[in-house]
């Protein structure tokens, strides 16, 4: 994995001439669900490969935008999971995408369109089958959000699962992408008899779920080494049932890409208690000491950390420091005494949050900010999660994310666009019982629902969206049709609740009134030792702006070989913050980078609707374009027709940014 691109049509001297060379329309964009689009595209062959917000795969004449083919899979196409891309395999005239839609990882040919018949059933495998579990009534169950990784005639394929109590496990597994067959599976929740089993409690393997590989995978081809980076552990905030670390949840596992065998691992978090997932695959990369090439793997965190070790071996190339951590957290609770972090390189966010670190935007917003501090809980990187709330700093999403970092051997430096934005994390225990009809049915909002919408159902400002007035919106029938059914990212609930519980939990959604609401979740708790998430919350000013100094994100230029950053910039802004007549404060933002050998660093990501070209040795931005809508994405470049183009997926949908469905290919002006 490297996100880097030998091209170089484009370079530092012409980049600022590029201009749109094509568009194409992905169509179904929904304001309403806030739709995105995560894709990566693929250029294989003259052939630019996508999917629209509903996950419609679709083939393009990578030169002018000319839709090809179209594939709509027959089910789990409306999932409400993203993708984040495709994989390409062929073997002579056999050519091959494999897609994940929801539940079901696709086998497509990939000059037709059309299913490939004899991969699994009809052209699909059930990603929910073979966990040696019943995940059925789960309807996350297991889905495929990031593209798995060719090794030979294998597709190692993790995927996403919930993040609540039953989750499905996080196996590793390997498909035959001829068959569909599964040819190995590697247990992230170890088995009786198996290495790890010891540091859960002795029957968690029937139960506990995640450790899941999410984020990616990477595959030494020459070594036969797969890389595979894992998840927390389940339910996210809270391991009373789940006591010790629990490998191999949050690590680095090095896998015989052949067997599944593990040839060695490290846990980056031990028992996690803060969501700290590994969220993006490893990059392969090669540095220098005392002259001599190392090959070594390089692990992102959510924490804005660097782990860097040799490929072959698993040892850290930087020495290790073990940071405490706060304790004793949560009634029940058992934390590790302490976390391993990198001496070098420095974390490119902050990673300690005090009164210092609040907003200096203006007074206003400073006061706003602190009164919201008022009895939470905030300090070093590892403060437990509490009922008062803890400040998570960085954020519960990263840090790096998703998009990972580009490596460039040319200059040995990995670059790695972060996001540097205080969270709210606060907890509430779930009472035994209610002592009335009324608190039952709010009990049940808060078991299905709150984690994600709010204990005030407000949702976070973004994709999630709020409840209040709901009954503006939708009709009640209309409200419990979607708790049943889901709609966009949100999962129906129709195999874990029966439908009187679905109907209750919209009645009190619906016609609840403020005196309604507990004022005390927790007031009927009992001996329970059971916690949960009480929604997830940005600590934000009075404004809706990120309530820690700028900048709130960040693009970093690490030496690997020194175990340096050699440059920091800030990453786009916030449309209130051009409004206001400001800019340079950096955002929040989601998607990768590719890097050039023409120098050139292309990252889009940020919610102002900007794509840039950066300088990759300065950070200095050369180029800009306008999107019509916020490029939440990977960006590709590839050439065709003798053209160097590059090409972004415009989805929006994020940040509380308008959804769209564009993809946007530049290139420079054509010549006579």
């Amino acid at each position: 994995m490297s996100h880097h691109s030998p091209l170089d049509q484009i370079d530092r001297e012409n980049v600022a001439s590029l201009e749109v060379a094509w568009s194409y329309d992905a169509g179904e964009a929904s304001e309403h669900d806030v739709s995105q689009i995560q894709f990566n595209p693929l250029v294989v062959k003259g052939v630019l490969y996508g999917a629209s917000p509903s996950l419609r795969l679709f083939a393009l004449d990578a030169a002018t935008g000319e839709e090809l083919w179209s594939f709509r899979p027959t089910a789990g196409g409306n999932a409400w999971n993203a993708n984040r891309g495709v994989v390409y395999w062929e073997d002579g005239d056999d050519e091959r995408l494999l897609f994940g839609a929801g539940p079901f990882l696709h086998a497509v040919d990939a000059r037709t369109g059309l299913p490939v018949s004899e991969f699994g059933n009809g052209g699909r495998v059930d990603l929910r089958e073979g966990l040696g579990r019943d995940v059925s009534g789960d309807l996350m169950g297991v889905v495929a959000t990031t593209p798995g990784t060719l090794f030979e005639d294998l597709l190692l394929l993790g995927g996403r699962v919930n993040e609540t109590e039953g989750a499905a496990p996080g196996h590793v597994r390997a498909f035959d992408v001829r068959t569909g067959e599964i040819r190995w599976t590697f247990h992230t929740i170890p088995q009786p008899g198996e290495p790890g089993h010891e540091t859960w409690p002795a029957e968690a393997w029937r139960t506990a779920g995640g450790a899941n590989a999410w984020a990616g995978i990477s595959v030494d081809q020459e070594r036969g080494l797969a890389f595979v980076p894992t998840g927390s552990a389940t339910p996210d905030f809270f391991g009373g049932a789940r006591a010790g670390d629990n490998l191999f949840a949050n690590t680095l596992l090095a896998l015989d890409a052949r067997t599944g065998e593990r040839r060695w691992h490290f846990q980056v978090v031990r028992h996690d208690m803060w969501d700290r997932d590994l969220p993006a695959p490893p990059n392969l990369v090669t540095i220098l000491r005392e002259g001599i090439s190392v090959p070594a793997v390089a692990q992102l965190t959510k924490t804005g950390d660097t782990f860097l070790f040799h490929r072959e071996t698993g040892e850290p190339l930087f020495p290790l420091r073990e940071e405490p951590v706060q304790t004793p957290g949560l009634p029940g609770e058992a934390p590790a005494v302490s976390q391993p972090l990198p001496t070098r390189p420095p974390a490119f966010v902050r990673q300690h949050f005090s009164l210092d670190s609040v907003t200096d935007r203006s007074p206003e917003a400073a006061n706003s900010v602190t009164s919201r501090l008022e009895g939470v809980h905030f300090g070093p990187l590892y403060t437990p999660p509490s009922l008062g709330g803890t400040v998570a700093f960085p954020g519960l999403d990263g840090g790096a994310e998703w998009g990972g970092g580009a490596w460039d051997a040319e200059t040995g430096l990995l670059f790695v666009n972060a996001n540097d934005v205080p969270w709210i994390l606060r907890m509430v225990q779930f009472g035994d019982e209610a002592d009335s009809l009324s608190a039952q049915i709010a009990q049940g909002y808060l078991y299905q629902c709150s984690a994600c919408h709010g204990l005030d159902m407000s949702g976070d400002g973004g994709p999630i969206p709020s409840l209040v007035d709901i009954d503006e919106r939708l009709g009640f029938l209309d409200l419990y049709r979607l708790i049943r059914d889901g709609r966009g990212r949100m999962p129906g609930q129709a195999g874990t609740l029966e439908w009187w519980q679905s109907a209750a939990i919209a009645w009190w959604v619906y016609y609840a009134e403020e005196e309604d609401v507990p004022s005390n979740w927790a007031q009927n708790a009992g001996d329970s030792k059971r916690f949960g998430n009480a929604g997830y919350q940005k600590l934000l000013d009075a404004d809706g702006l990120p309530g820690s100094k700028p900048p709130w994100g960040t693009l970093t230029a690490l030496d690997l070989s020194a175990g340096e950053i050699r440059w920091q910039v800030p990453l786009g802004d916030y449309p209130k913050i051009l409004e206001a007549g400001r800019r340079g404060l950096g955002a929040e933002n989601y998607g990768g980078a590719v890097v050039t050998t023409g120098g050139l660093l292309f990252l889009a990501a940020t919610p102002d609707e900007r794509f840039r070209a950066f300088d990759k040795l300065t950070g200095n931005v050369l180029w800009e374009a306008e999107l019509p809508a916020s490029g939440f994405a990977t960006p590709a470049t590839y050439e065709a027709g003798g053209r160097q183009f590059v090409v972004i997926a415009a989805g929006g949908g994020k940040l509380g940014r308008p959804s769209g469905s564009h993809y946007i290919a530049f290139a420079l002006p054509e010549t006579d």
